[in-house]
C-alpha cells in the first residue's frame, strides 16, 4: 500500500516536471513562517502600523511552493497565474493607499504650521 501510494506521489512530479519532495518540503516549512507572518501583520494592524511588509511576507510564504512550481514545472495550472497576480495587484494597491496617506498626512502637518 505504501508502495502505491509513493508510486503515485511522484507520478504527481512527473506531470508537472517538478520534485513533489521538494515541493511538499516547501510547503510544509513555509507554515510556521507565514503563521509568524500573519501574527505580525495582526500586531502591526493593532498598533496602526503598516501592515504591507507582513502582507507581503505572509503571501509569499503562501504561495513559496507554487513559486517553485512555477520556476522549475512545466504544465502549470491557471489558477497559480491567477493567484500570483492577485497578491501582486493587491501588494502594489495597498503600497499606493499606504502612500497617499503619508503624503496627506505631511501635507496636513505641513499646513497646520
Amino acid at each position: 500500500m505504501l508502495e502505491s501510494i509513493n508510486q503515485w506521489f511522484l507520478s504527481l512530479g512527473a506531470e508537472y516536471g517538478v520534485n513533489p519532495y521538494i515541493f511538499g518540503g516547501i510547503y510544509v516549512a513555509a507554515i510556521p513562517f507565514f503563521l509568524l507572518s500573519i501574527g505580525w501583520l495582526v500586531r502591526n494592524a493593532k498598533a496602526g502600523k503598516s501592515t504591507l511588509l507582513p502582507t507581503m511576507s505572509a503571501g509569499f510564504f503562501f504561495v513559496s511552493a507554487y513559486l517553485y512550481l512555477a520556476l522549475v514545472g512545466n504544465n502549470i495550472p491557471v489558477w497559480v497565474w491567477i493567484f500570483l497576480g492577485v497578491l501582486i495587484v493587491y501588494g502594489a494597491w495597498s503600497s499606493i493607499r499606504d502612500t497617499r496617506k503619508k503624503i496627506a498626512a505631511a501635507k496636513a502637518e505641513a499646513d497646520a504650521k
